[in-house]
C-alpha cells in the first residue's frame, strides 16, 4: 500500500476514533458541534504554517464531515490566524447558535487547507468569528482551544498523531459552581 493511501486510511480511522471517543465521553448528542484545528504542514512533516498540503485538506475535510455526519453532529473548522481564527461552518448552524458571520472565504494560505476544503465541500458554507463548540480536535497543535465552551476536559485516545502532527482534544463539561453547599448530579 502506497504511503498516500496509509496515510488516508490514517486519518479517516483518527477521526472516526476521535469524534466517537469525544461524542461518548462529552455527552455530545446530535446537533451538538465539534470544531477541527488542523496543520495538514505538520501532518506532512513541516513546519506549522510552512507547507500547506492542498491534498490534504481535502481527505481531512472529508474524514472529519464524515465521522460527524456519522453520528449527527455538525463539524465546524478553524481558520488560521490570517483570517483570525474564523470559523467555517453551515450557515444553519451558524444562525441557531446566534453567532456573528464574518466575510471572507478561506484559502490555503490565507486560512488554512482544511477550512478551504470544507468550505468547498459544505452546501451553504458561512464563516462565523468564534463559537463556544462542544468539542475540539487539534491536529498540529494549532491551538483550538479557544472554541471550545468553558469547562474544556481533556481526553486521549489510541491515536496520539495523524501523520507527523500531534492529536490533542477535549470536550466540554458544565461549570459547577457554588461552594461547600452546592449539590451536583
Amino acid at each position: 500500500m502506497s504511503e498516500a493511501i496509509a496515510l488516508k486510511n490514517e486519518i479517516h480511522a483518527a477521526l472516526s476514533a476521535a469524534v466517537d471517543a469525544l461524542c461518548s465521553a462529552g455527552h455530545i448528542a446530535p446537533g451538538g458541534v465539534i470544531v477541527l484545528g488542523c496543520s495538514t504542514s505538520e501532518v506532512a512533516g513541516a513546519r506549522i504554517g510552512k507547507g500547506s498540503v492542498p491534498e490534504l485538506g481535502e481527505v481531512i475535510a472529508e474524514a472529519m464531515l464524515s465521522a460527524c455526519a456519522a453520528l449527527g453532529v455538525h463539524a465546524a473548522f478553524q481558520c488560521c490566524e490570517h483570517l483570525n481564527r474564523a470559523i467555517v461552518m453551515e450557515e444553519s448552524v451558524l444562525h441557531s447558535r446566534c453567532l456573528m458571520q464574518v466575510n471572507a472565504v478561506p484559502q490555503p494560505k490565507a486560512g488554512g487547507s482544511v477550512p478551504s476544503a470544507a468550505w468547498k465541500r459544505l452546501q451553504k458554507p458561512a464563516l462565523a468569528a468564534f463559537i463556544q463548540a462542544d468539542a475540539a480536535i487539534d491536529i498540529g497543535d494549532t491551538l483550538v482551544g479557544m472554541h471550545i465552551r468553558p469547562v474544556a476536559v481533556p481526553l486521549r485516545i489510541e491515536y496520539d498523531h495523524v501523520g507527523h502532527a500531534n492529536l490533542v482534544m477535549a470536550y466540554s463539561r458544565l461549570p459547577y459552581i457554588g461552594g461547600s453547599r452546592a449539590v451536583y448530579e
